[in-house]
Formats: C-alpha cells, structure tokens, sequence
C-alpha cells in the first residue's frame, strides 16, 4: 500500500475559527492531563498506562463540574490524542524519540480526525459541529483517506494534511545509473561529485536575507504590553517573517533535491551529527538555517519513490583528507585551509570538490561490499597508486565475492 499526505490551505468561517480553537484547548488540555497520569502512574508503579487505560478517564471528565467543557469537543479528537500520546512512548523507549512534552497554547496548534472526513469539491466536511470548511484543493485527493490533521500556524493560517492510502508498491529499487556523492558545507550548501564534474550550489543564507527586517519586528514586539490586541497583531506579524523564510528555504531544499534525484539513480551523503556541531556557538545559527537534515530526508523519499538509493556514510570517514587520486591520507587539515596539495602525488585538492568525490567513492564502496552491482561511469574507483589507507578497507578496494563496478 501506498501512502501520501497533502497538505491544503483551509478558511474557517469567524464561528468555525472559534470551534477549531475549543478543539485545539481540549485536545492540548487532555495531552497534558494524559502525559501528567503516564508520568504519575510510572513514578508509583514502574509501569505507564495504554491508550484504553487513559481513554477510561474521559467519560468521567465529561461529567465532572470542573472540566463538562471537554464534552463539547468531538470524541474522536481527543482519543486520536490518547493514541498519538501512546505512539510518543513507544518511540521515546524505542529509541527513535525524545520523551514527550507538555503543550502549549502558544504557537502552532493542531488536532487529527482518524476518520468520518469528506473531500468534496472546494471543501472539505469534518465530522461533529465544524462541518464544512473551504479549502484550496491543488490536487487530486487519491485513493482512502486514512487521517487529516487540522493545524494552526504561528502566522494565523490553517492548515490540512490529510493521509491517504492507495494500492499498489513503490518502485523495485535499483543502483543501476549515475552515482554521485554530495558534501554538504556552510559556504556552499551542497558539492557535487559524479566522479568526472564537481558542482557547486551556493547557500542561500535564507535568515540572513531577513535578518534586519526581523530584527525590528522583534523590537517592535518586545516593547508591546503582554496580553494586548498590539502584542498579538505584533507577533503575528514576526510569525510572517518567520514563515517566509521557512518557505524559501523549503523551495529551494525542493528544487535542488528534485534536480539531483531526477539526474542521480544514487546519491551518497555523510551522515551529520547535526545535534553536535550546533554546541559550537559560532556557527549554531548558520548550521540551523541550512537545513541538512531536512535536506537528506526529501532526497530519501524522493529516491524511494523513483526506485533510487540513498547512502549514508559514517561520519568520521576522512573525506576532506583523503587525497582522492592516490588515497594518501593526511594527518591534520584545519578549517581555514580550503586547497591542498598531496605529499604523495602532488594533485592539488579544492578541499570540498576532494570531499565529494571521495565520498562518492566511499559510496560505491559499501554498495559493492554488499554485492550490489553498481555502474561507476566517469569516475574511477580504484587507487592507481600510493599507500594504504589507514581505514580498514580503502574507499576502492573491493571484498571477495562483489559485483566490480563497470568503468
């Protein structure tokens, strides 16, 4: 089964605006006294509660004097909540998660429908007292509906994405075609390597663009008293700007990964410890801003859906100092020094342009160490001379019992 989502553009009337913002409180209400039970129940007996164990406390809730409020929201909303709250546990534990948080009503707001929502032409119907909003459809809704999350921005926008599922399987993935290696950096967002031509793709700098015009945006907000129609027109107007560049950054994450997974049959990548490198303060707020990680996952899915491949190599794999003409790897290469020259052959390196290819290699590598067969066309993947790598095998010796690569 295939699954999609899409997201629409949604416009509540005033009085669904209200509605939506009562099931926004009382599914966030219900997560916070959810998550406050788990913990609780932990603390006493080492073991949390199971999503029929917390929805056992909503009719009771319903008919107390204090909280009669939550029966005004639709059911199902609040018992979507129960089993996403359950899904955060099993991947908190599982080791895929953060622990779960408490919410707030501050910032983005959200609530699912599991099912019962109609996609009609130009709206779309929800279930309970909501009933039909407008939305700007700018696609085709294909196959089952399984769940649609309502969202509400920072910036005053609604939103659904809504989930579908459809028959059929993605396609059989092969590495048959072109095979290129990217270095992701700061200067330049992206190196490419497809072992005959390095590309570069220059960083965009999306917050830097806005940086002054924050800056006074967020000013102007710091001096409005809290709690004011001022304040609130004042933050929303930050949102804005903060929206704006989110989408830029997404545009152009888009349009480049889309150009190299319609070029690329496989793409390497180094696999960031992006939570690490933003301890270092220095460059915490550019390596937030280019968004890698973001990056790699749009390649991922892209590939999955064209038949691709994406690898990821390890992380201390010494990519920029790796001489990728005779693999003579270097002890130190600080920072600062963008060109090299081999000790070994001589060949004088564009530090990032090495990297790439180097990465490249290192790709076809474990592709092969796999039995994978794998077209290396304009490139080598054998070292032509020099000494050997300190790496337990080097980026172009190949293990017994593997596909060679077709030069």
């Amino acid at each position: 089964m295939l699954h999609k989502a899409i997201k629409v553009r949604l416009y509540p009337t005033l009085e669904q605006q209200i509605l939506l913002s009562q099931h926004f409180g009382c599914a966030r209400w219900w997560w916070n006294y959810a998550l406050n039970k788990s913990i609780e129940a932990y603390k006493e007996t080492g073991k949390g509660l199971g999503q029929s164990a917390l929805n056992a406390f909503l009719p009771k809730l319903k008919k107390a004097e204090e909280t009669v409020w939550l029966s005004e929201c639709y059911s199902q909303v609040l018992q979507a909540a129960t089993l996403n709250l359950t899904t955060a546990y099993k991947n908190f534990f599982a080791g895929r998660a953060r622990f779960p948080r408490y919410k707030s009503k501050h910032g983005k707001q959200s609530i699912q429908y599991p099912q019962s929502v109609k996609v009609l032409e130009g709206i779309i119907q929800f279930p309970g007292k909501i009933g039909k909003i407008k939305a700007k459809l700018h696609r085709n809704i294909e196959g089952t509906i399984k769940t649609v999350t309502v969202s509400l921005d920072p910036s005053g926008k609604y939103f659904a994405s809504i989930l579908t599922e459809a028959e059929g399987e993605n396609p059989t993935v092969s590495t048959e075609g072109k095979v290129i290696g990217i270095d992701l950096g700061l200067t330049h967002f992206a190196i490419t390597s497809d072992g005959t031509k390095v590309s570069k793709y220059n960083n965009p700098k999306h917050l830097a663009k806005h940086c002054q015009n924050l800056k006074r945006k967020q000013q102007k907000l710091a001096k409005k008293q809290k709690g004011s129609n001022s304040r609130n027109k004042a933050r929303s107007t930050v949102a804005k700007v903060y929206e704006r560049v989110t989408k830029s950054r997404q545009d152009f994450l888009h349009k480049l990964s889309r150009k190299l997974v319609n070029e690329n049959q496989v793409v390497v990548v180094e696999n960031l410890n992006v939570k690490g490198m933003v301890r270092n303060h220095n460059l915490a707020k550019a390596i937030s801003d280019v968004g890698w990680g973001t990056f790699t996952n749009f390649l991922a899915y892209k590939l999955e859906k064209k038949g691709g491949k994406l690898v990821e190599i390890d992380r201390w794999f010494p990519s920029s100092k790796l001489c990728s003409n005779c693999y003579c790897q270097i002890d130190k290469l600080p920072l600062d020094i963008r060109e090299w020259n081999c000790p070994h052959c001589g060949t004088r390196h564009d530090r990032d342009g090495n990297a790439a290819t180097n990465i490249r290699a290192e790709g076809i590598r474990m592709l092969q160490t796999d039995g994978t067969a794998v077209s290396a066309n304009g490139g080598e993947v054998r070292p032509k001379l020099g000494r050997k790598s300190v790496l337990r095998h080097s980026p172009a010796m190949l293990e017994a019992h593997t596909i060679i690569a077709s030069i």
